[in-house]
């Protein structure tokens, strides 16, 4: 990376983590309003009769209140706080700027005074409600096990950094939080496939790949359940593996009438990645290269050198492309050490999404840049993805 993408990239990080109040816009106000709640719930009950609303709705939306963002009201979110704590870490290690640490710790502070209440340890939604389908809509306290990953990986990325044991509590929390709270949906003697949040609500193939990895990461942390850890682990992975198609994919949900995209795809295999690196999971190295074989044949845009939305849809969109798919393809080529491909990425993201320090999330079917600074989708997955490479 040269001198002026790096300084670049460090004045981006700076300028977006190291605030106080991170609270932001983002791609689902209008699905948050009162409005967008009732349309959406219309659409899921009745696919027909609210294709017409939901339509206009996201029109409007894209088209209208894009930049004036008239009634939307910015928010904040837990995974933006994590984020910007390990983006910050990532600085550190980088620069041994010792502030850096300091306001890391205040934004894993934030984290453990919003956590959801009523469950087993810390644990983290998305702080709205989220409408998903027909006879699925998760409340405002309802966390996730695709959340809570990132602050537990914060919490320990924080840690290892300054050689503590500062949150040794709250890492075990959330473990308990794993173990206890999230279901089994699926098991036998060989595989496992776990809840989205804690009842028992759907099977989903990124989820499971969350679950799993936040087994591994705390092994070290409750020595005492090694045994069962290792045991869930497995069976978790042979599910996943299982789960791929012959061509490397893997739907959303393991249901039919499912998609397959590029960012839930690369999360799947970036936590498999980060598994075996602390507990062997064997021939994950063939399921890992089929699977990104499968991202550049299927996903990759050549002309513009990012990656498309979905191979497979199952609902119409407005997105050419989406800059959260392209910070995790960025964020996986550098946890396999693609760094051609993470170089020539990174350029490309910098040339379509970022406008000075404003960063665009979406780039529409007319080519215009959507969503300005809109931190959970998808400024700060970006800005993670490229500390790593700093």
């Amino acid at each position: 990376m040269n001198k002026s993408t790096d300084s670049y990239l460090r004045e981006l990080i700076e300028h977006f983590c190291r605030r106080d109040d991170l609270s932001t816009d983002d791609p689902y106000d209008i699905w948050k309003t009162t409005l967008g709640l009732r349309v959406k719930d219309l659409y899921n009950s009745h696919r027909r009769l609210g294709l017409l609303p939901a339509g206009t709705l996201a029109l409007y939306d894209n088209f209208l209140n894009n930049s004036s963002r008239w009634l939307y009201r910015r928010q904040e979110y837990p995974i933006v706080r994590a984020f910007a704590a390990l983006c910050l870490i990532n600085l550190y290690s980088a620069t041994h700027e010792e502030q850096l640490l300091k306001e890391a710790r205040s934004h894993l502070n934030w984290l453990l005074i919003h956590s959801c209440t009523g469950y087993s340890g810390p644990c983290w939604g998305l702080g709205f409600t989220n409408a998903v389908s027909r006879n699925l809509v998760y409340s405002a306290n309802i966390p996730f096990s695709t959340m809570t990953p990132y602050p537990l990986e914060a919490f320990i990325a924080y840690e290892k950094a300054t050689e503590s044991h500062e949150f040794d509590s709250a890492v075990q929390g959330i473990w308990q939080f794993f173990d206890r709270d999230i279901q089994v949906m699926e098991e036998d003697e060989e595989i496992l496939a776990t809840s989205y949040a804690p009842f028992q609500d759907r099977t989903v193939t990124n989820a499971i790949s969350y679950t799993m990895y936040s087994y591994a990461v705390c092994l070290s942390y409750v020595s005492s359940y090694t045994d069962r850890i290792r045991t869930r682990i497995r069976k978790l992975y042979t599910y996943i593996r299982r789960h791929q198609q012959p061509d490397g994919s893997w739907l959303y949900a393991p249901q039919s009438g499912s998609f397959i995209d590029c960012f839930h795809s690369c999360i799947v295999l970036k936590n498999l990645i980060k598994t075996d690196a602390i507990i062997e999971l064997p021939g994950s190295q063939s399921v890992i290269r089929a699977g990104y074989s499968y991202l550049l044949g299927a996903l990759l845009d050549k002309e513009h050198f990012l990656f498309r939305r979905f191979s497979v849809k199952n609902k119409p969109g407005l997105v050419k492309f989406d800059l959260y798919d392209n910070a995790e393809v960025l964020n996986l080529a550098f946890l396999l050490g693609d760094y051609q491909l993470a170089q020539k990425l990174l350029y490309s993201i910098r040339k379509h999404f970022c406008r000075g320090l404003n960063i665009y999330s979406q780039i529409d079917l007319t080519g215009a840049l959507r969503n300005k600074n809109t931190l959970r989708w998808a400024a700060m997955p970006f800005l993670y993805a490229a500390s790593n490479l700093l």
